[in-house]
């Protein structure tokens, strides 16, 4: 591939089979730089580190998954019924990637490492990594969780103003005038959007992908997202 067709999805795609062929800690710059037929120093003036490089395939990798929810979380309708759906095809996407592509899948465990759960330890803290470190896979998952807990957020904000769907009194007084009363009803719904993602965590957290294999598993999911729906109901 001449230089001048190099194109940052190009590397992305490349380093995606480079990732399955030789996992992340041995996979370098110059194993995609060869499948490129370029130098590494042109892979370097799109990306500036191996970090940055993971960072870009994650995120890559990530964002088709968000931008499938995102048609559901705008969709019209009752917004019990898309909360269903949501949670359910954000369990379908993270189970068919660990069944679809395992390889790429098992990568981009050992890419996370440890800062899924460092992104779970709160919105605040989520929103911080994900500011702090844009160019890195922690940053990266960070804001993704906040992108699906914003997608959970309208939903639920939809289903308060059809009255479908209830949340904490002081959410509820989000109508009244006054723009600090506004902001604590938003906050009280992001808080609420986040519990939902953490009461489902076993149904997309990829630390859990093993059980996402067992016999039953799909009642189990059914069970939780009707707790979860039943519970938020006026």
């Amino acid at each position: 591939m001449p230089p001048e067709t190099l194109t940052p999805e190009h590397i992305l795609e490349a380093t995606e089979d480079v990732l399955r062929r030789y996992g992340p800690a041995k996979a370098t710059v110059v194993d995609v730089a060869r499948v490129l037929g370029v130098s590494h120093g042109s892979v370097y003036r799109h990306f500036p580190s191996k970090a940055a490089l993971h960072a870009a395939v994650a995120a890559r990798w990530l964002d088709r998954t968000s931008a499938a929810l995102e048609k559901v979380a705008a969709a019209e309708g009752p917004a019990d019924v898309r909360l269903r759906r949501w949670l359910a095809e954000l369990f379908d996407a993270k189970r068919d990637k660990a069944h679809a592509d395992p390889e790429m899948f098992a990568t981009y465990m050992a890419l996370i490492g440890d800062s899924g759960s460092a992104a779970r330890t709160g919105p605040a803290a989520g929103a911080a990594a994900g500011a702090a470190g844009a160019a890195t896979v922690a940053g990266v998952v960070a804001r993704h969780i906040a992108e699906l807990t914003g997608q959970l957020t309208l939903i639920l904000e939809d289903g308060v103003r059809q009255g479908v769907l209830s949340v904490p009194p002081a959410v509820a007084a989000g109508d009244a005038e006054g723009t600090a009363v506004a902001q604590a009803a938003r906050r009280s719904v992001e808080g609420v959007a986040r519990a939902v993602f953490d009461a489902t965590r076993r149904f997309h957290d990829p630390a859990f992908a093993p059980d996402w294999e067992e016999p039953g598993v799909a009642a189990e999911f059914a069970l939780v997202v009707d707790v979860v729906v039943r519970g938020l109901r006026p």
